[in-house]
């Protein structure tokens, strides 16, 4: 099975939490922060939305940086995705 978004739906794979602090401390399971940032899976087609024209800026592949609260979890075998509109995307990261 696949996720296939629709309009200007994104599916994303959040990055994994660190497991310890920059100065060494192991973090337990309860006190890791689910970063912000994750890899682009899939992308919608864009189109109308809302009555606006929507061309999308994001890529398969790409990293992107999103709202904290934004999007919906969703479980598809052992692997876990969120699926949030464009809007909702802040950035993308570049190297």
């Amino acid at each position: 099975m696949k996720l296939v978004p629709l309009d200007d739906k994104v599916v994303v794979k959040q990055a994994e939490a660190e497991e310890k602090t920059k100065s060494g401390i192991i973090l337990t399971e309860s006190s890791k922060e689910k970063p912000q940032y994750a890899d682009v899976i899939a992308v919608g087609p864009g189109g109308v939305v809302d009555g606006k024209e929507v061309k999308m800026q994001v890529k398969v592949g790409d990293r992107v940086i999103y709202t904290k609260y934004a999007g919906t979890n969703v479980k598809l075998g052992d692997e876990e995705y969120v699926i949030v509109k464009q809007g909702d995307i802040l950035a993308i990261v570049e190297d």
